[in-house]
């Protein structure tokens, strides 16, 4: 077979020979021939279609080792790959998006959204808990799955007595990875316990525990689901803080997130969480923390 000079190549491929060598390296376009002496690349007429399509995912900065796996499945499967890839691309973009406009907001002193404070008082529960060091990118997949867990849990420890809800003892964010705590009541202490006793994952890191809520006031405000997305959650911790300061109350423990309807049957515009402070008079200073997003 006719073989093609690295330049001939590079101009059928509409890639640089500088990106050819490089793609050699990482195995993604291996030249059909190596001058042994020269290291000179030749390159057969049929690698022509593999290398555009290289020169074409590059195009969506997708990563080279992204490429590779790419270029190697069957043409489907490929597609498929490039469309989870691209939808991927999408969805980072708007909350990049939404970020830049709560960006936004903030420095031109805009209100997006009007939040109602409530305040409520809750008994003492005893919750099952599940801990984790977790970032804000991660909360939306933990939260639920862990929520899921416990409420399973609940089923051997007399069932679920109350609202379940995440509770953050320290900053959440892209930098800052907490620790969250998903917290889900219940109404057997003693089969409770007996279940956080035996409940010890090492291989995954997981761990059951059980603790008594204490009675608390929590002032608190309501949000549809289309709220709870990142950053208009923050709107909503923030709206919660600053009327604290304004009553001259104090944060007397960790700020929470209260899921109390069904995530998956609610549409957009239905409440689903509260975003709740425990709060007491000045003194009264507890653990505190800040949460970005779960849903």
């Amino acid at each position: 077979m006719e073989l093609l000079t690295i330049g001939e190549f590079a101009a059928r491929s509409r890639l640089s020979p500088k990106a050819l060598r490089l793609y050699d390296r990482l195995g993604l376009l291996t030249p059909a021939r190596v001058d042994a002496v020269t290291g000179y690349r030749w390159y057969r007429p049929d690698q022509v279609e593999r290398a555009r399509l290289v020169a074409l995912l590059r195009q969506l900065d997708m990563p080279l080792a992204r490429i590779a796996e790419v270029v190697a499945l069957p043409g489907e499967r490929a597609a498929d790959e490039v469309a989870g890839y691209w939808t991927g691309v999408e969805e980072r973009h708007a909350v990049r998006r939404e970020v830049a406009g709560h960006i936004r907001d903030r420095l031109s002193g805009r209100r997006t959204h009007m939040y109602e404070v409530k305040i409520i008082d809750t008994p003492e529960q005893a919750v099952l808990t599940e801990r984790k060091h977790v970032l804000s990118d991660e909360l939306p997949r933990w939260i639920p799955a862990a929520l899921d867990r416990l409420e399973k849990a609940a089923g051997a420890c007399g069932g679920v007595s109350g609202i379940p809800f995440v509770a953050y003892y320290a900053a959440v964010s892209p930098d800052s990875d907490g620790p969250a705590e998903a917290c889900v009541p219940v109404a057997d202490i003693a089969a409770a316990e007996a279940y956080a006793a035996a409940s010890g994952r090492p291989d995954t890191g997981r761990t059951t525990t059980l603790r008594i809520e204490p009675a608390q006031r929590l002032a608190y405000v309501r949000i549809t689901k289309a709220q709870v997305a990142h950053p208009q959650i923050l709107s909503a911790f923030e709206a919660v803080e600053e009327w604290i300061a304004a009553q001259g109350l104090s944060v007397s423990g960790p700020c929470r997130e209260i899921y109390f309807a069904d995530w998956d049957a609610a549409s957009a515009s239905d409440e689903v969480c509260d975003i709740a402070f425990p709060v007491g008079e000045v003194g009264e200073v507890g653990t505190t923390g800040n949460a970005t997003t779960a849903g």
